[in-house]
């Protein structure tokens, strides 16, 4: 070190690092995210590289195949030597004091004593690796989606392909434009679903379930008393310790200014991830761009180790990876690679399919977003994010002057030729495929908007126009996003509190049209026991995902079952040339369902009833039967009930439950759910919650679940949490100093 830095505690473990330079903070950092985290940090770069079964045996071998196949560790090895100087420099003072503070211990973290493993040390490339695991958590690595649109395209009349895949719909949201129109469905002569074998049925859960994404909105200075107000809850799996690791840092900049930031840092890498600079606050939400492309390809009939690409035949390399296992035999791993990427698929006609993802692709990672600690504007600091290497994210930016803005953050593949990036495509044909990034001058953006409100919420942000450059790559239902934005309508004038009112606005706006569509199918159906009893569990209904509601959780239960009992009508047509076909998620497909359970067309009706009222109903006594048959019947089948938390450590279910409950989060009820701001389920929500106006730090908030240490005898293991659990806002700038730990040169 070239000076002295202090690490400050206070009452929740916040820690304040007070350094001269960035480069003496940078290793200190990590020697506290290795003293706090290091567990967690390993599994981050462990599940990027495919090394888990390294730690845990063979039962982590089906995710380490997965992962492996993308060659990440490899790959970012590679990277590292592209990136610039001062970032190299960077990553090593980091993974330097990462050593340090793990080697300062004085014993090895406790997950390594109970597994009687040993950590292995940091590398560089490992802080690549972490930002690798969020690209993981946040992209459909396997591509799943557009693999089953590949079948589905196949075999279903182009006008019902259309109509299921659909982009949007009533329920959009975008920033810019209107809501995209829905295209019309099949007619009888394109498809006839009472035609079908019923036993082609075999109805699964589509509904969106976990959708990695975030909420994050913004109001002008004009609404907000002066500086623009910006909120954000990134919504992931939630675990103990949290994802998130809180800082302020304080430090001089090459410039000699003084740089004040605080936020949440992740560990592993040396960045402030979101926070404010007290001239600027910025927040994330999953972007859900296109950014994962499956590639055709044509093996040489003659020699099948060759594939054609538009320059010709070209050699298809095989690279072997060895899968070490704890406790069993290495396994090997033996993966095609062609200039797009690995061959991880089959199409539906059988042919090869390379993967091409952003994140193989070098230059897709890099350190520039640690320049915003020092931006002054949003217009610097939107620069700053279209340049940096992350997985594609909205970025949501407020300032001190009253300013707003968003834009795409992170690499965006610049895609040429005529294809549709959605299906399977020919990349040999001459100017097809990707061609490197594109250009961060054609990036969208929306600077200072006239409505002085922003909000994205995972939907789809940007016009038609924009659609075309970035692609659809699963944007969530517009539901979350739409109401989010007619809450910011509502008022004129904000305070913090009143973006966390928003946050934790838990109405539920979505299901209530599901809910009066039962309530007029119950009012037209016959007398019978089990309709009174949906009557009554309906006259409950308070518009809320609340956590006595009885009645919220029927209504959900039976909507899933309707659309799922829908879409597996089409799913079924697929099924006569593809047996084992699913359909994979489409949160969009709301808009389908909807508008054939209001319709009515005979020849979209799933064989098997006789007419739409009877699927409804029918669904309807499935639910409730569910329901009903669980201790204490229908009336004691609340959404607190269901939606318990289950916030837990990585090692606690492979322990006794006594124990088990030392390391967890308790189980509290919590209201919220999907489609709506409050986004929660048992193990899945906001990891943070934050509104804050630069400048005024000192009146924002700052909530997390799980805790600060991933020592369950540290005081800091939960520190903070149930203040998350309550709504309770906790401060965005630490407190008084309870610890300091002082850090000197040599």
């Amino acid at each position: 070190m070239s000076h002295p830095v202090s690490a400050e505690r206070d009452a929740l473990g916040t820690a304040t690092f007070h350094a001269t330079s960035r480069s003496d903070l940078t290793w200190t950092l990590g020697y506290v995210h290795a003293q706090e985290r290091f567990f967690e940090m390993d599994l981050l770069r462990r599940r990027a590289a495919g090394e888990l079964a390294e730690l845990f045996g063979d039962v982590a071998l089906p995710a380490d195949r997965t992962a492996r196949a993308h060659r990440m560790r490899a790959r970012l090895r590679a990277s590292i030597s592209t990136l610039p100087v001062e970032q190299r420099e960077e990553i090593e003072r980091y993974a330097d004091g990462v050593n340090a503070g793990l080697g300062d211990l004085a014993v090895r973290p406790f997950p390594y004593l109970l597994t009687r493993t040993t950590p292995t040390p940091w590398r560089s490339e490992d802080v690549l690796l972490v930002v690798a695991a969020m690209a993981f958590s946040l992209n459909d690595a396997e591509n799943k989606r557009e693999l089953a649109f590949s079948r589905l395209h196949a075999a279903l009349p182009e006008s019902a392909y259309r109509f299921l895949v659909a982009t949007g719909g009533e329920w959009d949201a975008p920033i810019e434009g209107d809501a995209l129109p829905l295209p019309d469905p099949p007619t009888a002569q394109e498809l006839d679903l009472r035609a079908l074998d019923p036993a082609l049925l075999k109805p699964a859960d589509t509904s969106p379930g976990k959708i990695p994404g975030s909420n994050s909105f913004a109001v002008a200075g004009e609404l907000a008393n002066g500086a623009a107000l910006i909120a954000n809850d990134m919504h992931l799996d939630l675990r103990v310790p949290s994802l998130w690791f809180r800082a302020r840092f304080v430090y001089t900049d090459a410039q000699g200014r003084t740089v004040d930031v605080t936020g949440a840092t992740l560990p592993g890498t040396p960045a402030m991830i979101v926070g404010s600079n007290g001239h600027v606050a910025w927040g994330f939400t999953n972007s859900y761009i296109d950014t994962v492309d499956w590639v055709r390809v044509e093996r040489d009939p003659s020699d099948p180790k060759r594939y054609r690409s538009a320059t010709g035949w070209e050699p298809l390399p095989e690279v072997v990876e060895t899968l070490h296992v704890r406790g069993g035999a290495d396994e090997t791993l033996r993966i095609e690679e062609t200039r797009w990427g690995p061959i991880l698929g089959e199409d539906a006609d059988g042919t090869p399919l390379s993967l091409a993802w952003t994140a193989q692709v070098p230059g897709a990672f890099n350190l520039d977003l640690q320049r915003l600690e020092g931006a002054r504007d949003i217009s610097e600091a939107l620069a700053i994010a279209r340049a940096s290497g992350l997985p594609p994210q909205n970025f949501v930016v407020a300032d001190r002057e009253g300013r707003i803005g968003w834009t795409i953050a992170g690499r965006i593949p610049k895609r040429l030729g005529d294809y549709d990036p959605s299906l399977p495509a020919n990349w040999s044909l001459p100017a097809t495929g990707w061609d490197g990034w594109l250009d961060e001058g054609s990036y969208p953006h929306v600077e200072a908007p006239a409505s002085k409100r922003l909000w994205t919420a995972n939907q789809r942000i940007v016009d038609a126009a924009g659609l075309a450059l970035l692609g659809d790559g699963g944007y969530d239902l517009g539901a979350r996003a739409r109401q989010i934005r007619d809450d910011l309508r509502a008022k004129e004038r904000f305070t913090p509190a009143d973006l966390l009112a928003i946050q934790l606005d838990d109405r539920a706006l979505f299901l209530q049209r599901w809910k009066d569509l039962l309530q007029g199918e119950l009012d037209h159906a016959a007398p019978s026991p089990e309709n009174e009893t949906l009557r009554a569990a309906l006259a409950g209904w308070d518009g809320h995902a609340s956590i006595d509601s009885v009645a919220y959780r029927l209504v959900r239960a039976w909507r899933n079952e309707v659309v799922d009992r829908t879409l597996d009508g089409f799913a079924a047509a697929v099924r006569r040339r593809f047996p084992d076909f699913a359909l994979p998620k489409m949160p969009q497909a709301e808009h389908a369902v909807w508008r054939l359970v209001t319709e009515r067309p005979a020849h979209l009706l799933p064989p098997a009833h006789p007419d739409w009222s009877d699927l409804l109903l029918s669904c309807a006594h499935i639910a409730a039967g569910k329901l009903d048959a669980q201790p204490g019947g229908l009336a004691a089948r609340t959404w607190g009930e269901r939606n318990t938390a289950r916030i837990a450590h990585p090692l606690s279910r492979a322990l006794p439950g006594f124990l088990a409950r030392r390391l967890d989060m308790p189980a509290d009820p919590l209201p919220g759910d999907s489609n709506m701001p409050r986004v929660q389920a048992p193990d899945f929500g906001a990891s943070e919650r934050f509104a804050v106006a630069p400048g005024d730090e000192a009146n924002g908030y700052f909530m997390m679940p799980g805790g600060q240490s991933g020592h369950p005898l540290s005081p800091y293991y939960g520190s903070g949490h149930a203040d998350w659990v309550r709504g309770t806002p906790t401060p965005f700038l630490p407190g008084p100093a309870r610890h300091v730990l002082n850090f000197m040169p040599r």
